[in-house]
């Protein structure tokens, strides 16, 4: 039996998705959380071979869970299952130690497929995704400019992101003028659009 975590914050999803494998016959849902910091310690509990992680959820998102079972609970596989076929999103994945990436539209069927090619060692990536992925590039963005473009909310004021950060306003200003360059934006606001739309941030 292949032993599967569940992390989605939709309860009905949820419980619907861990119907759908309980029919696979050689899977068994051995843990069901709705919320991303319960990924790793209901993961030390029942010791899942796969982990099946939604990408945004209260408490954390699933990469950042992904990259935490990487860390606590190696032999665990994770699966990225989500909405939001962001092409950023696949390479932050494959970055955080995902083996599989999949988007919710797929057939039901494809699912239990993943997990059983995922324990085999493979690695299962939405074709249209990767194609996307690959021809979208990677993100021109550094960290740190990531970092002050997130916190760069519609109505946040510069001195605010400075405070936040723990950066002088004119080093907020650079890496604001920076990132909307890179992104061939007018302004922050649209500069944060493009990022989130992409999967960069």
């Amino acid at each position: 039996m292949i032993r599967v975590l569940l992390a989605e914050d939709q309860a009905m999803t949820r419980g619907a998705l861990a119907a759908l494998l309980g029919l696979a016959g050689d899977i068994e849902v051995v843990a069901q959380v709705g919320r991303g910091d319960e990924v790793v310690p209901a993961a030390l509990a029942t010791h899942p071979d796969v982990a099946l992680l939604d990408i945004e959820m209260p408490g954390g998102d699933g990469l950042t869970a992904a990259a935490e079972l990487r860390r606590y609970l190696p032999s665990c596989r994770a699966l990225i299952l989500t909405t939001f076929g962001r092409p950023g999103y696949l390479r932050r994945a494959m970055e955080s130690g995902v083996v599989g990436f999949l988007v919710k539209d797929a057939p039901a069927s494809e699912l239990a497929t993943a997990i059983r090619r995922a324990m085999a060692g493979e690695r299962v990536i939405d074709p249209t995704l990767a194609a996307a992925a690959l021809s979208e590039g990677s993100n021109p963005l550094t960290e740190r400019e990531r970092e002050v473009l997130a916190a760069a909310a519609p109505g946040t004021s510069v001195a605010e992101i400075a405070d936040r950060l723990a950066l002088s306003e004119g080093t907020v200003r650079n890496y604001l003028s920076t990132a909307i360059q890179k992104l061939n934006a007018r302004n922050r606001v649209e500069a944060a659009r493009i990022a989130e739309e992409k999967g960069w941030l």
